[in-house]
């Protein structure tokens, strides 16, 4: 894979949209008329593309919050293509020393979009270098120890942050505050997810009834990467089984292969409710407790699987810890 740095972490737009694979790229949405919800983050971003493009100067840098699988990479992918510019791609915790983050910045071309997953994973010493980047687009280095330290100045091209997050809350406040926009990704109504589905579908030449397209909407936990694996997953059973239009039936099926069940949960999320209410009688319990039970990373526990069950009321968090809701408790006995 060709990328824009010799140390190989760094992607073009093109190359980035197919980072997980080609299909991946296919399903991904091509220009805004296709970015199916978040509906106020779109009009927003699109008044800021429009002005850049206008003043003939960077967009202003914006900072993306929400849990994983929503479309703020796909957003990212789209505002760049959108400017005319090149996308620069790279992970918070990549960036282990202040020389890789000064060489990304002093690469950038004018007006250039610079992309950080998983911000807030940033060591503090790389952050305090992006304040007077993202500010002064200036980086402002130290060289030297003791009496005879000095600070060398670089001045950088103007050019677009835009910072993802699964947990904005772990932000800095001084690096929060310098973004001059935030937004925040919602979890999608089935009938956005139904729309993803419906387009996807046709991208792949998939022939779905509708009733199938809702069942799958609805197991979707309100994500749309999860509603893209789903529809993969679909169309592999109907090749398999030669469907020539996928029904509601082979839908189930096919989930019911993946053990996704009709609300959505999938073997883990029912293991968490099912350990929550045999191991410590419904809660509260303390998410280190619930992790070494579970032998599962709090990371993952807390990013991946607690936001849609507390979205869904399968859960509840307390001062004291976690606690399975009374819907939890008949989910597992269904």
């Amino acid at each position: 894979m060709e990328v824009t740095s010799t140390n190989e972490r760094f992607l073009n737009p093109s190359q980035a949209k197919g980072i997980d694979g080609r299909e991946d790229k296919r399903l991904r949405p091509q220009d805004f008329s296709e970015y199916i919800g978040q509906k106020q983050v779109i009009d927003n971003i699109e008044i800021m593309v429009q002005s850049s493009l206008k003043r003939k100067a960077a967009m202003d840098h914006a900072l993306f919050s929400g849990p994983p699988g929503l479309g703020k990479t796909s957003l990212a992918m789209l505002i760049a293509e959108r400017l005319g510019s090149k996308l620069h791609m790279i992970s918070g915790p990549a960036i282990e020393k202040k020389g890789d983050l000064a060489a990304i910045l002093t690469n950038l071309k004018p007006r250039d979009v610079l992309f950080i997953d998983e911000i807030h994973r940033v060591h503090i010493s790389i952050e305090e270098i992006l304040y007077s980047a993202i500010e002064d687009f200036r980086l402002d280095i130290l060289i030297g120890q003791g009496a005879s330290a000095r600070t060398m100045q670089i001045d950088l091209v103007p050019f677009t942050l835009i910072g993802a997050t699964t947990r904005a809350g772990l932000l800095s406040n001084p690096l929060r505050d310098r973004f001059m926009a935030t937004f925040h990704f919602e979890f999608y109504s089935s009938e956005e997810l139904g729309e993803i589905i419906s387009l996807n579908a046709s991208k792949l030449d998939l022939t779905i009834e509708a009733d199938a397209i809702i069942e799958m909407a609805k197991r979707s936990r309100g994500t749309p990467r999860i509603a893209n694996r789903i529809l993969r997953r679909v169309r592999d059973y109907s090749v398999v089984y030669g469907a020539e239009v996928i029904t509601k039936e082979e839908v189930i099926k096919a989930l019911d292969l993946l053990n996704i069940d009709s609300e959505g949960l999938d073997s883990m999320d029912r293991r968490i409710l099912t350990v929550m209410k045999d191991y410590y009688n419904g809660g509260p319990v303390g998410i280190e407790a619930l992790c070494a039970t579970l032998g599962e990373d709090k990371t993952t526990l807390e990013e991946v699987y607690e936001p849609y069950l507390l979205k869904e009321g399968f859960i509840l968090r307390t001062p004291r810890g976690r606690v399975i809701s009374e819907k939890g408790l008949l989910h597992i006995f269904k």
